[in-house]
């Protein structure tokens, strides 16, 4: 994941997705991470995964396609540290894709990311 201000690239991180993690999320249940433009429109300072940013999939496009195929297109798809309970497990969770459709990045890492990143901030994701 790239963080850039004004077009000028500031960091990379390396991130973990969902357990499915080839293709476009299309429906609840189907591990994937949503491709395309989104804004990170609300955060969590009490998250499972240590602080979160939400993405707002679906938008428009997700919910049609989703009732088109007789789905729920899911939700609550987010930028969120590690479990709280892995304090020790950090290097199994950076070095698989193992959210239900999320980007999981390290707690130092959300931090950043939770301190710099605005509510309303687009992100388009591109895998």
């Amino acid at each position: 994941m790239e963080l850039y201000e004004n077009g000028k690239l500031l960091k990379s991180y390396h991130v973990s997705l969902g357990k499915n993690p080839l293709g476009h999320k299309e429906k609840e249940g189907d591990k994937k991470t949503p491709e395309g433009l989104y804004i990170i429109n609300g955060r969590n300072p009490s998250s499972k995964y240590h602080l979160s940013l939400r993405i707002s999939y679906p938008n428009e496009r997700d919910k049609l396609n989703a009732e088109n195929q007789g789905f729920s297109p899911g939700g609550d798809i987010m930028i969120h540290g590690l479990p709280n309970y892995t304090k020790f497990l950090e290097d199994y969770y950076v070095s698989t894709d193992w959210t239900d459709g999320c980007i999981a990045v390290k707690n130092k890492e959300i931090e950043e990311l939770w301190s710099v990143v605005k509510d309303g901030t687009p992100i388009f994701v591109n895998k």
